[in-house]
């Protein structure tokens, strides 16, 4: 294949530019179908005349139907769309990046899919899908599945499917308390979204995210509490998020005290309630029930799943000093940080 499409690059040089440019309209048909031509037009940063003749050859191809809702994919275009994600990885070199963030990460496993999730929002979505791929890698029945709460591991439950190689007995669990942010980001709606579609069980905490002393030592001693929090340890597959430590501290509408610590510290990335500085030191814990950083060590496999050229200073800072996890990102992210370390050819 690789070959060939060496071939094809000397005889027709813009083939990949064409191909990749389909493949891209067909992966945003795909993500945000039933849409209109101007509604992908402008998502794709094309003018609605060039769309126009890219999608009248993709249905005359028969890959794309219209209707007075919009376009959508056909079964055809669905299944073309699956065959072409390993080859045009290859071809448009995000395979070289996976091997390249491994590397400056420490870590054994990097997924990288196309897009930059803060200038087009769907890439949360294809990230979301990639993370699903590689949770249906891993489980087993009877496993326990702990999920964290943000927009990015919501997008995961949005691409959430049945796991057709599975029986059933799926337990997922709230790994995190709420952040007062909006419901559908929360852990416990993420959480019973996931079941929901595997036809699986949940398990929610239903405590505030910060807490002060006086109220954590009393929770925590809540035969409930004590069940979800030992369902936690016992979970084999942690999907959590890993944020900008300003944004977090905001969204959890933190003291100025706390605020202005982050600011002194240079905290740049927070996940589990830990924030932590650029070489990956924590520079603060916030008081919260819920999965612990050390929960994620002992035969455990966590998946983080972060985005978008913002979060680049984070996810590097959390791997300085983070467990061996894998990591599903966006080419946005992934550029920023190898060009951070001067590793992009």
């Amino acid at each position: 294949m690789k070959r060939l499409l060496d071939l094809q690059k000397k005889l027709v040089p813009d083939v990949l530019d064409v191909m990749s440019e389909r493949y891209r309209i067909l992966q945003s048909v795909h993500f945000l179908q039933p849409i209109g031509r101007r509604t992908l037009a402008s998502n794709l940063g094309l003018t609605e005349r060039v769309l126009r003749g890219e999608v009248t050859f993709l249905s005359n191809q028969g890959l794309i139907k219209m209707s007075t809702n919009g376009m959508s994919l056909t079964e055809n275009g669905e299944r073309l769309l699956e065959a072409l994600e390993e080859i045009m990885k290859d071809v448009s070199g995000l395979n070289h990046l996976e091997k390249q963030l491994e590397k400056v990460l420490g870590i054994s496993r990097v997924v990288i899919v196309p897009g930059d999730s803060d200038v087009q929002p769907w890439v949360k979505n294809e990230m979301g899908r990639a993370c699903v791929s590689e949770m249906e890698e891993r489980i087993k029945n009877d496993s326990i599945i702990a999920v964290t709460g943000g927009t990015t591991v919501a997008a995961v439950a949005e691409m959430m499917h049945p796991l057709k190689h599975l029986q059933a007995n799926l337990l997922f669990v709230s790994a995190r308390g709420g952040l007062g942010e909006q419901v559908e980001n929360q852990s416990n709606t993420i959480c019973a979204k996931m079941a929901e579609k595997v036809e699986g069980s949940y398990r929610m905490l239903h405590v505030p995210d910060q807490l002060s002393e006086e109220s954590y030592s009393s929770l925590i001693e809540e035969p409930s509490i004590r069940e979800v929090l030992s369902l936690i340890q016992s979970a084999a597959i942690i999907i959590h998020g890993i944020g900008d430590a300003k944004t977090m501290a905001k969204r959890r509408r933190s003291s100025e005290e706390l605020l202005k610590k982050i600011d002194e510290e240079n905290a740049v990335a927070e996940a589990f309630g830990y924030y932590f500085d650029q070489n990956g030191k924590i520079v603060h814990k916030v008081k919260t029930i819920g999965i612990r950083l050390e929960n994620l060590y002992d035969n455990k496999t966590p998946i983080a799943v972060a985005g978008g050229r913002s979060k680049a200073k984070a996810i590097e800072a959390y791997f300085k000093e983070g467990p061996q996890s894998i990591l599903v990102t966006d080419e946005g992210a992934a550029e920023e940080i190898l060009n951070h370390n001067k590793l992009i050819n």
